[in-house]
């Protein structure tokens, strides 16, 4: 029965993880904490949480996620399927960090926590756009498109059904591009798939693939518009100071720009005329940053920066708050409905057709 619950979105950020609680419409936890401090004390979180109760439903720092699993049910092949990382991998802190220990934390705290689906899990996009795909836009960005379409609906004044945008997301790290039509995702380009990043080079020639072998997970993260510049460790701030003066610099950012530009021009071919182009994340917060990527991008349709309802908490965590709220019954249970994220299923590794596919599925998938 609808009515106001309580709930609580988490975004694992690559840089803080941001926690957003509503209760109904009303904000009730607003916090970030750098992601260094909890991949050290992933306990933290758990207290963050608990100390929030009594809570109708959380919604976990999911990864690559999975169909509305329960934090309790979590097992060995649950935690695989959402971090998608290798024995390789262990023990470095820059890529998993404390993920598995806080996963087993929250899988003791017995809250009723659940992980959110990717894009990928979603009946919206249909199977012939997944062949080959794994990362078309992780569990947080589908989150953030979550609050792109309630942004709209409250904007323009219109149906969630009748929302139509492209997602622009622009992280610390990562980039993606997720295509909206009629309140429902009809594609997307992840992190690692599409477009390139602040750190990350977003989608990755299959021949460079080949030549790195067996790399970690974290070279995922490398290659984007800060490596170009040669300031791997810049802030985007001191980047953006510098495109006029470093030739390195101006060439990672158009590098940057260009690759956007095309990854959008890509979605508009699914969903050919949208209202706006939504733009977010940390990079959108960049004194001439956002005026850049707006002038690419206006093109294509009138580009708006996402509003969101809270202050602190970024806009995955926002997104995963008011899926909370409305999966446990409460007042944004419709724009649940519209997005028919009920119905998601599946796994990640379902559409690869490559050589050695089933081997990797029996792998994961048992």
């Amino acid at each position: 029965m609808s009515g106001v619950r309580r709930g609580i979105g988490i975004d694992p950020g690559t840089k803080s993880f941001g926690i957003c609680g509503l209760e109904g419409d009303r904000l009730f936890l607003d916090r970030s904490i750098p992601t260094a401090d909890v991949s050290a004390n992933p306990q933290a979180l758990v207290d963050l949480l608990q100390a929030a109760a009594p809570l109708d439903m959380v919604v976990g720092p999911s990864g690559y996620g999975l169909p509305w699993i329960a934090a309790r049910d979590l097992g060995p092949r649950e935690m695989d399927l959402l971090l998608l990382s290798e024995e390789r991998d262990s023990g470095r802190p820059a890529v998993i960090g404390g993920m598995r220990r806080m996963l087993d934390l929250l899988k003791e705290s017995g809250l009723p926590i659940y992980f959110a689906p990717s894009v990928i899990h979603l009946p919206t996009v249909p199977p012939q756009r997944k062949v080959n795909r794994i990362d078309m836009g992780t569990a947080d960005k589908l989150c953030a498109v979550a609050l792109g379409i309630r942004d709209q609906s409250m904007r323009l004044n219109i149906d969630y059904e009748a929302t139509s945008f492209i997602y622009v997301e622009l992280g610390s790290a990562f980039s993606a591009v997720i295509a909206v039509e009629n309140g429902q995702v009809a594609d997307g380009f992840g992190g690692a798939s599409g477009p390139m990043g602040y750190l990350a080079m977003g989608a990755m020639d299959g021949e460079l693939a080949y030549l790195l072998g067996g790399f970690h997970k974290e070279v995922l993260c490398s290659g984007g518009m800060a490596h170009i510049s040669g300031h791997p460790e810049a802030p985007p701030e001191e980047l953006m100071a510098r495109t006029r003066i470093d030739a390195r610099c101006s060439l990672a950012l158009e590098a940057f720009l260009e690759s956007l530009v095309k990854c959008v021009c890509a979605a508009t071919a699914i969903a050919p005329s949208p209202r706006e182009i939504l733009i977010s994340g940390r990079l959108c917060r960049v004194e001439g940053f956002a005026r850049v990527v707006v002038h690419r991008l206006s093109r294509f349709a009138p580009v708006h920066r996402v509003e969101g309802f809270a202050r602190i908490a970024k806009e995955a965590a926002q997104g995963a708050a008011l899926i909370a709220e409305g999966l446990a019954g409460g007042m944004h249970e419709r724009l649940i409905d519209v997005m028919r994220l009920r119905d998601a299923g599946g796994s990640s590794l379902d559409h690869i057709c490559v050589d050695g596919a089933e081997s990797l599925r029996r792998k994961r998938l048992g």
